[in-house]
């Protein structure tokens, strides 16, 4: 989340505790603060396996910190994302909160001078040590706000990666077996199509639409093509084979009926929900849905990777930065240093999320050892391929407004790849 991702849409409601400390400020403007509150924003849904284990580690800190007060604040993934900059370059920024990571967000606030620098930071509470090379990308960047080089703006506490949830009970109840190749998983949307069941659960508003399309490509592209598109190491031609390929057949899949062309207006929050209700039998999404769906769905589910493609979507997980302006840092520091330690970790990877720092025999869950099984799956063959909307500022809402043109038919493949090839090329640095 949606990342962007990682892009979970539901909001969460935490108790705020009264608490004291004396802490010094550090030397990067953070010392205006009276040392007695910590400001925390974040987006994770309560039942989530975030916001399970944020909610753990806010009572961590308070043990440790008795008497400082966390003030968190509820924020939707949406608010932030429009509102970061101008809320950043305030006084009434937070002191530590949950970022989207890529150039497109946490890089332009980095090059804005937004985001502390937490270098420093990093090295001397070994949060470098903790984070795989892969993972990193996202925590690091250059001065023209591009990752995976340069100065620690971020820190991602869990990773994250796409993936198909099916609902066995509806694939059992029309005797559909689960795909193992892709031409299995579009029989299967087929045999739905027939008996009057849209297949996949969509919302062309937010995401997870351009996310399918993305996939798609992805399916015929390489890691070269993922670094020339997302860290500007070669050109981006958006009339390729892997890019051309998945906007027509995207197309045509609303025409099929995979997906609805109702969907062009509804969010990801009615997406997982059409999922949780039973509604939906296919849902395309990411590892940050598996908490809550263990927690609300009612019926036999399982997932996969997508099948013959040896990427998809993932990354380390949304970021905690400390804006420029917070006036606590050093409780920031200390609050994003239990969210890495052994004890939230564990946590948060038998609650059904992906950690970046937990032992691997203190995760008993047998669904989360599947979920961390094929999330080093991925890892192992560098299969983790970012997020479209990454690049260049701006992106997502191109993205989502030129795929419901394609959900509605108001704009045809070509169009479509017009538009994003102009958008992108507006945005990308000249090479």
């Amino acid at each position: 989340m949606l990342t962007a991702r990682r892009r979970v849409v539901a909001t969460a409601v935490l108790a705020a505790g009264a608490l004291l400390l004396t802490s010094c400020g550090d030397s990067d403007s953070g010392s205006s603060g009276d040392g007695k509150t910590l400001k925390l924003w974040h987006y994770e849904a309560p039942n989530s396996a975030m916001g399970q284990a944020w909610n753990e580690a806010i009572k961590e800190f308070k043990a440790k910190h008795p008497g400082v007060k966390v003030e968190f604040e509820e924020k939707g993934f949406e608010q932030i994302q429009k509102t970061a900059p101008m809320v950043l370059n305030s006084s009434d920024a937070p002191d530590v909160m949950e970022y989207n990571k890529g150039n497109a967000t946490a890089g332009l606030l980095s090059k804005q001078g937004l985001l502390t620098d937490l270098t420093s930071e990093a090295t001397k509470r070994g949060w470098d040590k903790k984070l795989s090379s892969s993972v990193r990308t996202t925590s690091v960047y250059d001065t023209n706000g591009v990752m995976g080089s340069g100065k620690w703006y971020g820190v991602p506490n869990y990773a994250e990666y796409t993936m198909v949830f099916y609902n066995k009970d509806l694939f059992k109840k029309y005797g559909i077996a689960e795909p193992k190749t892709f031409d299995e998983l579009t029989a299967a949307m087929d045999k739905f199509v027939q008996n009057k069941v849209t297949p996949l659960a969509n919302a062309g508003a937010e995401y997870p639409a351009q996310q399918y399309l993305y996939q798609l490509a992805l399916s015929k592209a390489d890691r070269a093509w993922v670094d020339s598109y997302e860290l500007y190491k070669g050109k981006t031609d958006f009339h390729d084979a892997a890019w051309t390929y998945a906007a027509e057949t995207y197309a045509d899949w609303v025409k099929k009926g995979y997906i609805a062309k109702t969907s062009s207006s509804t969010k990801a929050e009615d997406a997982g929900v059409s999922f949780i209700q039973g509604k939906a039998p296919i849902f395309f999404s990411g590892s940050w849905w598996y908490g809550r769906f263990v927690d609300e769905a009612k019926f036999d589910w399982g997932t996969f990777l997508w099948p013959d493609s040896n990427m998809t979507l993932g990354s380390g997980g949304n970021l905690w930065v400390v804006p420029k302006g917070a006036k606590n840092k050093e409780l920031a520091y200390d609050f994003i240093d239990i969210t890495m330690s052994k004890k939230i970790q564990n946590l948060l990877g038998n609650k059904g999320g992906v950690p970046v720092a937990a032992d691997a025999s203190a995760i008993t869950d047998p669904r989360s050892k599947a979920l961390i099984d094929n999330f080093n799956t991925l890892s192992q063959r560098d299969g983790l391929a970012f997020y479209p909307d990454w690049p260049v500022p701006g992106f997502y809402d191109v993205l989502v407004s030129q795929t419901q043109k394609l959900i509605t038919d108001s704009e045809k493949p070509d169009g479509y790849l017009d538009a994003l090839q102009d958008a992108y090329d507006k945005g990308a640095p000249k090479q």
